[in-house]
């Protein structure tokens, strides 16, 4: 207990940069426990008393006061931990933001989740996955051993009709010859193809279309290429010459606001969208502006839509996100194109492993669209997103 108490005293005074702080002076304190030594620290810092009224963070300090050193007791709280990480990034839930309950809990459970075997760390993702937030983001010092964790690429859930194509070619190949397993191939391609053209529509237009395919090459395709912005829908009326679409005003800002066209008009009214004062959507705002039916649209609400698209809603972003602030991704940091290329079909390979979780999550790859608010949902669940 002696230790952990160190390790957390040297990890927070290194994270609220008071390394004027010798650790040497409070080794006559270590007869207090975890929550009394933290409070002192806290009064010795900059901020002075007014982070121990924050009672989310005294909260957490208590969780490490408390944490118990036997194993099995242990696993249980970091299980609990585990469940309660499942849709936040960081403990105190504001967006990427590293706190002093952070680095706290994180200095309380470093030992004992280091000496968990492989099969007992894979049951606790989301613990891991935030372990490695916090010691690949934050400097705790070289007092804790790195966690090894291998991040695994997540991939959207395969729709019925390409299950069961799949099952079709499947049987279609148990036939030796192999000229009749290259007639089975540009069979089940065309059934593929059949399926898919009966089931896809542009959540832009309203229209069904053909989807571009997507090379090998393309699956890696960074998200961090599109800019997506909180926007406000200011005002939205009908198109007037297009009964499938909705023509919105929307706030994301800047000096002015963009007008953007949805193929909406079939899922929603106009006063729907824009009757409620709070209603935030996400928008990319790096398409190239273009003209859909003679009107002017300068981005694109993205939407979470059911398998056989009866059901289409735009993305929800959580109350508290800010007008204008951009959607991140955990592990994705690169810088968004200026415009995206329409020739390039950017937007149409990200598009593919864009989808909402079992929980209504929106993300890409399993990664969830992160605001400061926490992340961006939908009521629909295992949705595609366009």
């Amino acid at each position: 207990m002696a230790d952990r108490k160190k390790n957390i005293i040297s990890a927070l005074c290194k994270h609220m940069s008071m390394l004027s702080l010798d650790l040497n002076s409070y080794s006559n304190n270590l007869d207090k426990d975890i929550k009394s030594l933290c409070i002192d620290i806290f009064y010795s810092s900059p901020s002075g008393p007014s982070i121990t009224k924050d009672s989310e963070l005294m909260k957490w300090v208590e969780f490490a006061s408390n944490f118990p050193v036997d194993s099995g007791t242990s696993f249980k709280a970091l299980s609990e931990l585990n469940e309660d990480l499942s849709n936040k990034s960081v403990i105190l839930d504001n967006g990427f933001k590293i706190s002093e309950a952070d680095v706290v809990v994180f200095a309380a459970v470093h030992s004992s989740v280091i000496s968990f075997s492989n099969s007992e760390t894979n049951k606790l993702p989301h613990l891991l996955r935030w372990m490695d937030y916090i010691q690949t983001k934050c400097d705790v010092g070289d007092t804790f051993q790195k966690i090894l964790l291998e991040k695994v690429q997540f991939g959207p859930p395969a729709s019925k009709s390409v299950k069961k194509v799949e099952m079709e070619s499947n049987s279609k190949k148990t036939e030796p010859d192999a000229k009749q397993a290259s007639s089975s191939d540009v069979d089940t391609k065309k059934k593929s193809t059949s399926s898919v053209k009966k089931a896809a529509v542009d959540n832009q237009t309203g229209e069904k279309k053909l989807p571009e395919k997507v090379d090998e090459k393309d699956k890696d395709i960074s998200v961090s290429l599109l800019k997506l912005q909180i926007g406000h829908i200011n005002k939205a009326w009908k198109h007037p010459s297009a009964d499938s679409l909705l023509v919105e005003e929307i706030d994301v800002g800047e000096a002015k606001c963009r007008q953007v066209v949805s193929g909406l008009a079939k899922f929603c009214s106009p006063a729907q969208l824009s009757v409620c004062s709070d209603r935030l959507v996400v928008l990319v705002t790096n398409m190239k502006p273009s003209k859909l039916r003679e009107v002017t649209s300068e981005g694109m609400v993205l939407c979470a839509s059911n398998e056989d698209h009866t059901v289409v809603e735009p993305l929800i972003a959580p109350a508290g996100a800010k007008v204008g602030e951009c959607i991140s991704f955990f592990g994705h940091d690169g810088k968004p194109e200026d415009v995206l290329n329409p020739k390039k079909k950017q937007f149409e390979k990200i598009a593919v492993s864009l989808f909402t979780d079992d929980k209504g999550i929106a993300t890409f790859k399993g990664i969830p669209f992160m605001t400061s608010a926490g992340p961006c949902t939908s009521s629909i669940h295992r949705a595609s997103i366009k």
